[in-house]
């Protein structure tokens, strides 16, 4: 899911003869393709073209009237953009007639119509385990997240205000995002839901991230690795036989480890992606390359797209990053869903955004996702139409 102050989320095996028979046309195409693409990436490009698709996130945003989002999305129809994603549940408020979360406004509604005439598909964009909403807070304390300092997160988040994180442990929880997810999938003209945040607190922030809070994150600390609430030490001690509080460096036991990430992938894969395909829906999330440092597993997830979130200035890279992780990440799926690279926007002149375009696309992605389409200026569109060939 994005990160802190929603700038970071917002995150093979074959036979020996058919490797063989892999390697030896993979050196037949390098004979006839241009040096500037990659024989390996020909032949992702052409067993992958009809998942090429480019996406664009949408902010909240109330005051722009229907002239100003029809332009907005002929825009990015005309610059090759197929998706958007707009965010319409922002952990505290529902942008949409939403029946048990708070509504703010009815702005999906509204934006959903206009995008669809311009021939752009429709996610509603929703985060996931942060929770601002005072009366479930009030209500079910007993939900949200707690650190291994025993500081629940609806009392004292990390790093920021709004980082009152839920405990996926608990069938409440579950159900309460269940029951957004069978909302939206109520809307006919919604096209798929996009899950944001889902995941747990960072335990280590991006590099570029840390000094912004004064923080020098070189391991683990108690105040930022979740969860280690009652349910999750005792279910952890059943089956494991030890408290995770008594375990010496948590840090380095593998099994408290992969508990988290496993609580987090039954959500995702028993829970909220079975809701969305019986409506027909198409279910993706915004990912962490580093996903060990939000315990989110996602290349076990059995989404319709992936979208990691690959901003490389948080973490201190240059755009060649971009196609490194963007390869690591196809690897990692294995064929089971597309992947498009998620690029950040605003800090960057349109010569690096198309740069980091063309690095994603370099390392095997079936698109593009920026973050945000509202920080893209017209020399930005322009650079954009040029690097996705439009």
């Amino acid at each position: 899911g994005r990160g802190i102050a929603g700038e970071q989320n917002h995150h093979p095996d074959e036979s020996t003869v058919k490797k063989r028979e892999f390697l030896r046309a993979l050196g037949a195409f390098a004979l006839i393709v241009p040096n500037r693409m990659s024989a390996w990436n020909l032949l992702l490009a052409r067993s992958r073209g009809p998942d090429r698709k480019h996406w664009a996130w949408v902010a909240t945003d109330l005051r722009s009237s229907a002239d100003d989002w029809k332009r907005r999305f002929a825009v990015m129809r005309e610059s090759g953009v197929g998706a958007i994603l707009p965010e319409i549940y922002n952990g505290r408020e529902a942008y949409f007639a939403s029946r048990h979360l708070p509504v703010a406004e009815t702005w999906l509604e509204e934006i959903m119509p206009l995008a669809r005439s311009e021939g752009l598909e429709v996610h509603g964009w929703i985060w996931s385990m942060p929770c601002n909403i005072e009366e479930v807070r009030r209500d079910h304390p007993e939900w949200f997240a707690v650190n291994r300092k025993g500081e629940s997160a609806a009392e004292k988040p990390a790093y920021v205000g709004y980082y009152k994180f839920l405990c996926p442990s608990h069938s409440g929880v579950r159900e309460f995002l269940k029951a957004t997810v069978a909302e939206l999938c109520g809307y006919e003209a919604l096209d798929g839901i996009h899950l944001d945040y889902i995941r747990y607190p960072d335990v280590i922030l991006p590099e570029a991230l840390q000094p912004r809070y004064g923080l020098t994150q070189d391991r683990e600390y108690p105040e930022f690795d979740y969860c280690y609430c009652s349910l999750c030490r005792g279910e952890f001690e059943e089956r494991e036989g030890i408290d995770p509080l008594e375990i010496e460096d948590p840090s380095k036991n593998r099994a408290w480890k992969q508990f988290r990430y496993d609580r987090i992938t039954h959500l995702v894969n028993d829970v909220l992606i079975p809701v969305a395909r019986s409506h027909g829906k198409v279910i993706s999330a915004a990912v962490f390359p580093d996903w060990e440092m939000v315990r989110q597993e996602w290349p076990r997830w059995n989404l319709d797209a992936a979208l990691p979130m690959l901003y490389h200035t948080l973490y201190n890279k240059s755009v060649d990053w971009i196609k490194k992780e963007t390869e690591k990440g196809v690897r990692s799926l294995e064929g089971r869903a597309p992947l498009y690279s998620g690029i950040l926007v605003p800090r960057q002149d349109p010569g690096e955004l198309g740069r980091a375009i063309e690095s994603a696309l370099d390392g095997g992605a079936n698109g593009v996702a920026l973050f945000h389409a509202q920080a893209m200026s017209e020399a930005h569109w322009k650079v954009f139409r040029k690097a996705v060939g439009v």
